[in-house]
């Protein structure tokens, strides 16, 4: 499966987005995903098993738990990917990033000193 097939469903996006801040159990992510989505939970348990078998994600049991953790090789080979495109979006952030800047410049400028 390629990685755009895996990324392109919210729940395991998600999910990743969870994983990006650390290692969690899989009854958390459970939790969080079906509050989120109204999903259940054998539902939730086959998006990590996607991940897990597309290489996206890692599992180590602990005990009576499951911890998952996101693998960042192949959110790399994706970000690879993308870099052709990045000459598209790359000068108008560039622009954006300036221009958000002349504008804090120019409230601070403008704000009474105390």
């Amino acid at each position: 499966m390629h990685a755009f097939d895996i990324l392109a469903d919210p729940v395991r996006r998600r999910l990743l987005e969870l994983l990006a801040t650390g290692e969690r159990p899989a009854g958390e992510l459970a939790s969080v995903i079906s509050d989120e989505f109204g999903i259940s939970q054998p539902a939730v348990s086959q998006h990590l098993r996607v991940l897990r078998e597309s290489g996206f994600a890692q599992v180590r049991p602990e005990g009576t738990r499951r911890l998952y953790a996101v693998r960042a090789d192949p959110l790399r080979e994706a970000d690879e990917w993308l870099n052709p495109f990045r000459r598209h979006w790359a000068p108008k952030l560039a622009a954006l990033g300036t221009e958000i800047a002349r504008g804090r410049r120019a409230r601070r400028d403008t704000t009474p000193k105390e």
